[in-house]
């Protein structure tokens, strides 16, 4: 097992790492920018170490964080997801200096993270794929001929993107040519690299992700799908766990396929492999994540499985200890993504000092959070600032007790998305499970809602002014 991990991130899937080591016995090292100095990691953390000034630079340095680790006596670093998770460069640094990375290899996040060799490995698996360019297009007349060969709509995307950025829909030439200069620019300056592809667009499909779990030894495994339909360009908002828009027969088909991919790269640690559905049930690869998600927690509510600590057991060169048939399904799970942004206003992000902050409870509640009362959100990093994870034992149960648990939480001082959430669970396309990834743009109504505050929230509010009195 190993001994000390750094943990290269911030925020909430920094806190939800620590506590995994804290479960396993195995200090934690946190890092932090001076906008972090205050985060609930550092507080949490072993031992917390600086990054500087700039909020981004220490977070995007491989070799300085593999430098602190190196020094902090850590054998082991845990990227978590965004930043460096899935930079092959970093994976790279932290072999060469003899420190174990908690994830696949850097060949193999270098290979999925190339989206047109990622499509070449999985054909080569006989996994399907949407039709699109072989390769990276050579200019914007290669991507018009390929675009009339496959039919429109066609995507326009980075080849080197993720997080939903560096992706345009192109209904027809004159839109792909105005769009072909913007991805080229927005690939440079996310990515760091000029190179886009382009495959035939799937309109409105249901987004079915799968979760695998990979050890040293060959052994891979599936703990089934999440399905990321609810999203807005491209971002996700509400994610379910399993898919209550698929059958038995279709939940065991794209676990296969997951499984499939994953040993065909040699995949190793946990992953997940995204696929499109569209309207005939076709699935189509759509890309492997090579990192632990943002939305695992579902699958761990789902399946009894702690990702995170496995993904440590595995990075120590332990064995899965499952077999697919010890994995089953318990109920129904929804994570909610609580972003401080403004839905009445396009959502715009809401930075601010949060005043008051009481989380959600009561049964199948989990919330995984680096917020508290005081805190101030920094505005220079992702607008999500915690995850609300609801389980029952079935959909209409997961409905009702969604809705309790969005009214149970308490967060003041900032604007969020939960008045648009609860606008959501109400819809009857989402109640019916007959939802796509077209829902959120085909239902602008769902911002409309309002902000006047009832009883129990003015009670609160009253509360804490009370208490704050007290305590002067």
């Amino acid at each position: 097992m190993l001994k000390k991990i750094l943990i290269a991130n911030r925020g909430e899937i920094a806190v939800r790492i620590i506590r995994a080591c804290r479960e396993l016995g195995i200090p934690s090292v946190a890092v932090y920018s001076d906008a972090d100095r205050f985060a609930l990691h550092v507080k949490k953390a072993d031992e917390a170490y600086g990054l500087g000034s700039d909020p981004l630079a220490g977070y995007l340095n491989p070799h300085q964080l593999v430098n602190i680790a190196v020094a902090a006596g850590c054998d082991g670093i845990h990227p978590g997801y965004g930043f460096l998770s899935e930079s092959a460069e970093f994976a790279s640094v932290c072999e060469s200096r003899g420190v174990t990375f908690i994830g696949p290899t850097a060949d193999v996040i270098a290979r999925m993270g190339d989206k047109t060799e990622a499509r070449s490995s999985m054909i080569a698996a006989g996994i399907p794929v949407t039709p699109g360019s072989k390769g990276n297009l050579i200019d914007v007349e290669d991507a018009v001929g390929q675009a009339a060969a496959i039919g429109y709509p066609i995507m326009l995307k980075a080849t080197s993107g993720g997080g939903g950025r560096g992706i345009r829909r192109c209904d027809n030439e004159r839109e792909l040519r105005d769009n072909y200069q913007r991805v080229i620019s927005e690939a440079t300056k996310a990515f760091g690299k000029a190179e886009v592809f382009l495959e035939k667009c799937i309109v409105n499909p249901r987004h079915i992700e799968v979760q695998i779990l990979g050890d040293q030894m060959g052994n891979v495994v599936h703990l089934y799908e999440r399905d990321c339909s609810i999203q807005r360009r491209n971002q996700k908002l509400i994610e379910l766990a399993p898919s209550p828009q698929l059958n038995d027969e279709q939940r065991h088909m794209i676990g296969d396929l997951a499984v499939r991919a994953a040993k065909a790269v040699d995949y190793t640690n946990a992953g997940t492999v995204e696929f499109l559905l569209d309207d005939k049930d076709d699935f189509y690869f759509m890309e492997m994540n090579t990192r632990v998600q943002v939305e695992h927690t579902i699958s761990e509510e789902i399946t009894g499985v702690d990702i995170v600590r496995k993904q440590i057991e595995i990075a120590s060169g332990m064995p899965l200890g499952l077999q697919q048939s010890d994995i089953k399904i318990n109920g129904f799970a929804a994570q909610f993504r609580i972003n401080a942004e403004d839905p009445q206003n396009n959502f715009l992000p809401s930075f601010g000092t949060i005043s008051r902050y009481y989380a959600a409870g009561g049964p199948g509640t989990r919330t995984d959070t680096a917020i508290y009362s005081g805190y101030t959100l920094p505005p220079y990093y992702d607008s999500m600032c915690a995850k609300l994870i609801v389980w029952a034992a079935d959909w209409e149960s997961l409905l009702s007790r969604s809705e309790r648990v969005l009214n149970d939480i308490r967060l003041f001082g900032i604007r969020t998305t939960i008045p648009y959430y609860l606008n959501i669970l109400q819809h009857p396309d989402f109640r019916t499970t007959n939802f796509n990834t077209g829902f959120i743009a085909a239902n602008p109504q769902l911002a409309e809602y309002s902000l006047k505050k009832t009883p129990s929230q003015v009670a609160t509010v009253i509360a804490a002014a009370l208490a704050a009195q007290q305590s002067w």
